[in-house]
Order: C-alpha cells, then sequence, then structure tokens
C-alpha cells in the first residue's frame, strides 16, 4: 500500500470514530505496515489537524496503548456557522403566535446538527464526559450528535414513566411557562456517579435544565456541563447560572414581524 492511500485511510479510520482509543497494533495489521511508519503518518495528519483547527491526536503509550482523534472545529468556522444560523432564524414567517420562534426544521437538518454537535464535542471534550442528557423530544438529534463527536452513550428523559423502561425516577418540576410538569428516567438508563452532559435545543428560563440537574442528585451523577442550541435573553435570571448557549433569541416582536437573534461569544 502506497504511503498516500495509507494516510487516507487512517485519516478516514479516526474521523469516523472521534474519542476512541484505537489499537496501533491493529492498525498496523490492518494495513499491513510497521508500527514506525504508522507513527510517522499519524505524525502528519497530528500537524495538518492542528494547522487547520479542526481537532488533535492524542496518543496513549503501552501495550494497550493507541491514538484517538479528538474533534475540534475552526473558530472561524463556528462563528460563519452562528451567522448563519442568525440569519436564517430571523425570517418573520417563524413567528408563531405567543412570541416564540419556529426552529424544528432547522434543527431537523443533518448539516446543522453535525455543526452544533461538533461545536458541543469541541467546548466540553476536556469534561471527561459518559453520557449526554436531553428530554424529549426535539432536543434527541442534537443530543445524539453531540453524543457521537464524544463518543458516548445518549440518554433520554421521558415526559412520562412507561411501563417497558422498569423502574424510574419521577420528578415534577417547574416549566418556563410556569406549569407543573413531569420527567421521568428509567434507573437502567444511567448509572451512579456518571459524568453528565445536558444538552437540549431551547432555554427560557431553564426550568427544564435545572430540574434535569435535580434528578442526576437521585443518580448522583456528576453534571459536568449544560449546553443549548438557543436560549432567550429574557428572563435575564435563569434557574441555573452555568450554561452555554450557541444562539440568543433577543426579540421577537409579534407586531413588526421583527426577530433579533445574536451568536454567542464561544467562539472569540
Amino acid at each position: 500500500m502506497r504511503r498516500s492511500e495509507r494516510i487516507v485511510r487512517l485519516t478516514k479510520t479516526l474521523l469516523e470514530q472521534p474519542h476512541r482509543l484505537l489499537s496501533l497494533t491493529e492498525m498496523a495489521e490492518k494495513l499491513e505496515s510497521a508500527k514506525s511508519s504508522l507513527s510517522e503518518d499519524l505524525a502528519i495528519i497530528r500537524d495538518v489537524l492542528l494547522k487547520e483547527g479542526s481537532g488533535s491526536l492524542e496518543t496513549q503509550a503501552g501495550a494497550a496503548g493507541g491514538v484517538k482523534y479528538v474533534p475540534g472545529m475552526p473558530k472561524q468556522q463556528s462563528a460563519d456557522f452562528l451567522m448563519e444560523m442568525s440569519r436564517l432564524l430571523t425570517d418573520p414567517d417563524r413567528i408563531l403566535p405567543g412570541g416564540y420562534l419556529y426552529i424544528s426544521d432547522v434543527l431537523g437538518r443533518p448539516d446543522v446538527l453535525d455543526r452544533a454537535g461538533k461545536i458541543f464535542a469541541d467546548l466540553f471534550s476536556a469534561s471527561a464526559v459518559q453520557y449526554v442528557l436531553t428530554v424529549e423530544t426535539k432536543g434527541i438529534p442534537l443530543a445524539i450528535s453531540t453524543a457521537r463527536y464524544l463518543h458516548v452513550p445518549t440518554v433520554v428523559v421521558r415526559r412520562d414513566h412507561r411501563v417497558t423502561e422498569g423502574s424510574a425516577v419521577s420528578i415534577n418540576y417547574v416549566s418556563g411557562s410556569k406549569r407543573i410538569q413531569t420527567m421521568s428516567l428509567s434507573r437502567r438508563s444511567l448509572p451512579e456517579q456518571s459524568r453528565v452532559l445536558i444538552v437540549d435545543d431551547f432555554m427560557k428560563a431553564g426550568g427544564t435544565a435545572k430540574a434535569m440537574i435535580d434528578m442526576m442528585k437521585e443518580f448522583r451523577a456528576d453534571v459536568v456541563g449544560v449546553g443549548v442550541f438557543m436560549a432567550t435573553s429574557e428572563p435575564a435570571e435563569k434557574m441555573l447560572k452555568d450554561y452555554v448557549s450557541l444562539l440568543t433569541l433577543a426579540e421577537v416582536d409579534e407586531v413588526s414581524k421583527e426577530i433579533r437573534v445574536v451568536p454567542s461569544n464561544i467562539t472569540k
């Protein structure tokens, strides 16, 4: 196998399995190449990734060691993506009765989910996340995309308990619309003392995210972060302080049909 072909195959394998430790021995056997040659190839790939700002390669020494790809997204690409989303979401036709903003179609686009998930994975890559937690339904695709780039499972909190999920923890909470709602999570879904990243599509007052944090106390889990696709600017005081939002919904005027969506400052 020519070196150019081997580098392409190596790169493809790494990019398709982010945050997964890959054995150098197994890759050397598969590519019918010496480990020393692979090490030189990986050095080239590492330099290109760092130069482009697209992530890094981490190596682990020893018999059980290997290499893994830690995804990253160049700051300019992240900034361009958020600006693109801001422009897309200011279409007056997106205004719903009550001053809500329709974003379901955007969160159904694979390219949007892929880039948003990669941004969240990049932001929380150093947090040793073991599970990505979300609540049904619209946040699920975004959570799955994030979990893919972190190479961890996705756990979905249900709005009500299902018999097919066995014993569960259920809690009542006050939503952003001041209604009392219920959420439930199967005991088998999440091992105790796990490190959890919460991902959701939208936040107003933060009631749902706060409820998920409270639920994690029942599992003795450590919530390492909260990421949302969009948060409203009002109310300014949320039910939780520490969270990351990619976009901020600053204004929705039903009368003038004006919408103002502001990108977050995570790329600065």
